[in-house]
């Protein structure tokens, strides 16, 4: 009997041992563009998953600073410099594709998605690592910025060289380049080997594969009150992106101001608290995430059909939610909500 129990624990011991080789959860947190980038990999080689992070920390600090808008003297705040002089620069080829893909959805989402207004961005307060405060800009000086009306196809791209038919244009990539660069992510851990994973960078992800035998879910957060608002599972290869007016903002005698910027008014919106898309491409979903924001409850479907996306939620500011019927055919609500608008159908 007793050699009957031992033999039943070494089975044990094996089965165990064998659970271990198999495939778990391994997380690493980088610090870039100024938000914790959270990597998680289902996958039976750790240590090739910490090689994998260790290379994408160096193109992504790369990519921090040379797209930095504001602070040190990457590549584009060269070309921001001599844009404003008059003059060409020869920048990368990467850069070059980057600002090529940028006009085409700037293009497409009628100029509601326009990184082009750097300026006026930055008139706004929102070129700092800390939340602006004092009063709003003057009305004279926005409207000064609109009048220039500083847009992507003021730019010229011949070969490697950019300049602008504006001087006014100031190139701001950061509700774009954040989206790419998940993307990039997904894809360099592929080319690695891992190819089951997630990259998450304060909500805004990208994934690849599955989490062992069922999609990996997410949550998306709640942008007028405390939790998630819904999950979803989220198929290979797919990103979602969040643009809301919850996290940066300037505040001034009880009035909000998002750092969402209209470019039309060049205020910034107030009527959305969050737009979510999921799209394959990272950057095409960060970008049109601003736009409709931009676009809000009214405009958000003709943009959306322009830009070629089917799965986007919005979440407006008295807390209704709009959906596209494939996104409703996904999502499973965490919190009640009073009104669902889907298509032209509402639902209480």
């Amino acid at each position: 009997m007793v050699w009957i129990v031992r033999m039943l624990l070494l089975g044990l011991l094996v089965i165990l041992s064998g659970c271990d080789n198999g495939p778990q959860d391994h997380r690493q947190t980088l610090l870039v563009f100024g938000t914790l980038l959270d990597i998680q990999a289902y996958t039976d080689q750790p240590e090739l998953f910490n090689e994998a992070v260790m290379e994408l920390d160096k193109t992504f600090q790369k990519m921090h600073r040379e797209w930095h808008a504001w602070k040190g003297e990457g590549e584009l705040i060269r070309l921001n410099r001599a844009l404003a002089e008059g003059k060409s620069l020869q920048v990368s080829a990467e850069l070059a594709g980057l600002l090529q893909r940028a006009r085409q959805y700037a293009v497409d989402s009628e100029q509601m998605f326009n990184p082009a207004i750097g300026r006026l961005i930055a008139l706004w307060g929102f070129h700092s690592d800390q939340p602006p405060g004092g009063p709003p800009p003057q009305k004279l000086e926005i409207e000064a910025l609109l009048k220039s009306n500083p847009n992507m196809e003021d730019l010229r791209f011949q070969g490697g060289l950019v300049s602008s038919t504006n001087p006014m244009v100031a190139m701001d990539l950061g509700a774009f380049a954040k989206g790419y660069a998940l993307n990039l992510a997904i894809d360099e851990l592929k080319r690695m080997g891992i190819g089951n994973a997630i990259v998450n960078a304060g909500g805004d992800l990208c994934v690849s594969g599955r989490h062992g035998e069922r999609p990996w879910v997410i949550g998306i957060r709640h942008p007028l009150g405390e939790g998630v608002i819904a999950s979803l599972g989220v198929a290979d290869g797919e990103c979602v992106l969040t643009s809301g007016n919850y996290e940066r903002y300037r505040e001034f005698e009880g009035v909000r101001y998002a750092h969402i910027i209209d470019p039309r008014s060049g205020y910034p919106v107030a009527h959305v608290a969050s737009a979510t898309v999921i799209s394959h491409q990272g950057g095409l979903a960060d970008a049109a995430a601003t736009a409709l924001s931009v676009a809000g409850p009214v405009d958000w479907p003709r943009i959306a059909a322009k830009m070629g996306l089917t799965q986007v939620m919005l979440v407006d500011d008295q807390g209704k939610v709009y959906l596209t019927p494939q996104m409703q055919s996904r999502i499973s609500f965490q919190q009640k909500v009073d009104e669902v608008v889907v298509g032209a159908e509402t639902f209480d």
